[in-house]
């Protein structure tokens, strides 16, 4: 079972979060912004839900919570009607930023039709190594922020998160990719970058196996038990961090 609030806050923090990912690595999304010649931020306000606004330039995008000063302002009424915006049923109504129409139509919904391409692939699309790469890397910022929002904002979440103690876990693929899951009072938040002392430790292999677990065609306990997962540090974040990833697959699956 989901909630519309906590898809919403999925789809804010997670999804469009990935955003700053896909700019930095994909070189499409690197031509798409390459003609911005101001920066222009881009505000998405929530009724009863989240708030964030994005800032794009020729050099990249970031994403900060809370309602800021915009370029571009939209309100939405609901967390389903964002919802329906992410999955691209609704179409967004901007209060604020008429004049920066052309970046909304254009380079913002360019940015997002690519997005969904890298995080929905064509299965012949992932024959090219190149993409199978980006789409995975992509695919781990996305679940390692859905983490922390699934714990802050889902009952059952909720529920997981009150048994974790303070700290850092590292999640990670490889020795070069790599995001923290950082614990306090039960609250959790993700860095995108490795923690420098973590208390616990998930890390995967390699990217291939990162890519079939994801995809649910590997199996976890065998990989825990051939060495292929590395897991290791204090039970009780593992363990939990184990149901939070199990909710992320119910949402965003």
């Amino acid at each position: 079972m989901t909630d519309q609030r906590t898809l919403a806050y999925l789809n804010m923090y997670a999804v469009l979060g990935t955003l700053e990912n896909l700019c930095e690595l994909d070189p499409k999304s690197k031509e798409i912004i390459a003609s911005i010649k101001k920066p222009v931020s881009l505000c998405f306000d929530v009724k009863d839900g989240p708030a964030a606004t994005i800032t794009f330039t020729s050099k990249g995008c970031r994403m900060e919570d809370g309602a800021r000063e915009c370029n571009i302002k939209i309100p939405v009424s609901s967390c389903e009607k964002f919802n329906k915006i992410i999955d691209g049923t609704v179409t967004p109504v901007p209060s604020k930023g008429f004049s920066k129409i052309n970046f909304l139509l254009k380079t913002f919904t360019a940015l997002t039709d690519r997005l969904s391409e890298v995080m929905q692939p064509a299965p012949e699309a992932l024959k090219d190594r190149e993409f199978f790469e980006l789409s995975t890397k992509c695919t781990f910022y996305t679940i390692a922020v859905a983490l922390a929002q699934i714990g802050n904002q889902d009952e059952i979440g909720k529920h997981s998160a009150s048994y974790m103690v303070d700290g850092d876990i590292h999640f990670g693929i490889g020795d070069d990719i790599a995001a923290t899951l950082r614990v306090k009072d039960h609250h959790l938040v993700t860095i995108k970058k490795a923690p420098e002392k973590p208390r616990a430790i998930m890390k995967f292999k390699d990217l291939n196996l990162a890519s079939a677990l994801f995809n649910g065609t590997a199996n976890a306990l065998e990989c825990v038990c051939n060495g292929s997962i590395e897991i290791h540090g204090m039970a009780s974040m593992i363990d939990n961090m184990n149901r939070l990833l199990d909710r992320v697959a119910l949402y965003l699956g």
